[in-house]
């Protein structure tokens, strides 16, 4: 048999493999079979049985199956793109009518311009809202169709919003203006339901607390991964990538497509390292201005606190610092959580969803 040969079986072998494993483990924007049963794997294995090159030496096909591997994984990748390309988890998201809930997109009033904002509000109707801040760098739907997901489950209606200076915000990133799109968020929340809490990711947390701090409408906050100081290098960037290949993170495939989830990923990769941010104020000295330590300190309402174990940004010891600002706060370290990562834990998530439903409903 010639290596020609045993490098075609073992290319197609290969993607075989790849969409056995795409099917057992119901991973379907990888599987360009649309295999998503176990019962269906029978011809798959039938076909693996005969691809395999028997009429080989052993030197031969370990040649053939390293040098198919990268060919096969790269032709799975688009094959499975191209075959479900019209799975998109934000697509949830987008204005209209979607069985479970009802998104509009509207315009928050603040003293100076608006904030761009989607209203996601469950069919059977709500009693109380959360108000979601996203990172820096980010915009309103960053990621966000699991987090709202989790909310709109138990009753909550969700607003998502873009912070100054990020997404179709025509605001710049200012000081002490940043905290206005909390403000203003909760108030036109608070207008329409009768419980409302804020939820802020990052430098979204860090204005969430000082709006808190300051006076906002808001009967519960919850912070992910807030910073006291930003203290990070570029070996702490790079340990932040490495992070995204945590088994968590692979199934995210059942819910999109690699070509989606590739530019996804480099975009919260780019949104680190050279996030476009229309400012006035540095994303650093902005959130030195905040003061989350001492706006924690001040804050009545009950407050969740929601940190990654293996967070290169938000170190666990500034998470600390967070906690000791806050004695009485319900605390949730993730020990497998980085920075990039937290905000798509799916255990995080449902943590703080449910925190959020007892501190709103239960009061």
């Amino acid at each position: 048999m010639t290596l020609l040969s045993v490098f075609l079986r073992a290319l197609g072998l290969w993607l075989v493999l790849f969409e056995l494993l795409a099917g057992l483990r119901g991973w379907r924007g990888l599987s360009w079979l649309g295999l998503m049963r176990p019962a269906r794997a029978a011809p798959l294995l039938l076909a693996a049985v005969a691809l395999h090159p028997r009429g080989a030496s052993w030197p031969q096909r370990a040649a053939g199956m390293a040098l198919a591997a990268l060919p096969a994984a790269l032709l799975h990748l688009a094959a499975s793109s191209l075959r479900n390309r019209a799975l998109d988890p934000l697509a949830l998201l987008a204005p209209g009518d979607h069985g479970d809930r009802a998104v509009r997109r509207l315009d928050i009033p603040l003293p100076h311009g608006h904030a761009p904002a989607l209203h996601v509000a469950p069919s059977g109707g709500a009693r109380a809202a959360v108000c979601v801040l996203h990172g820096s760098g980010c915009d309103k739907t960053y990621f966000a169709w699991r987090l709202t997901d989790a909310l709109v489950r138990r009753g909550i209606a969700v607003l998502l919003v873009d912070l100054d200076g990020h997404g179709e915000s025509a605001r710049p990133q200012r000081f002490p203006q940043a905290t206005e799109v909390a403000d203003g968020a909760a108030r036109w929340l608070r207008e329409r339901y009768g419980r409302v809490g804020l939820l802020g990711i990052s430098l979204g947390g860090c204005i969430a607390a000082r709006a808190v701090a300051d006076g906002a409408a808001a009967d519960a906050l919850a912070l992910m991964e807030a910073p006291p100081q930003l203290q990070f290098t570029p070996e702490d960037r790079r340990r932040e990538a490495r992070e995204l290949l945590r088994p968590f993170m692979f199934e995210l495939f059942g819910e999109a497509t690699p070509a989606t989830l590739g530019y996804a990923v480099y975009d919260l990769i780019r949104a680190q390292s050279a996030p476009r941010i229309a400012a006035e104020i540095s994303t650093w000295e902005l959130i030195d201005r905040l003061d989350l330590l001492g706006s924690l300190r001040q804050i009545a309402a009950p407050v969740l606190l929601v940190y990654g174990g293996r967070d290169a940004i938000v170190k666990p010891a500034q998470a600390e610092q967070a906690r000791a600002a806050a004695p009485g706060a319900r605390f949730l370290m993730v020990p497998e959580a980085s920075h990039l990562t937290l905000i798509l834990h799916p255990g995080a998530l449902e943590a703080a969803a449910e925190w959020l439903a007892g501190a709103l409903h239960n009061q």
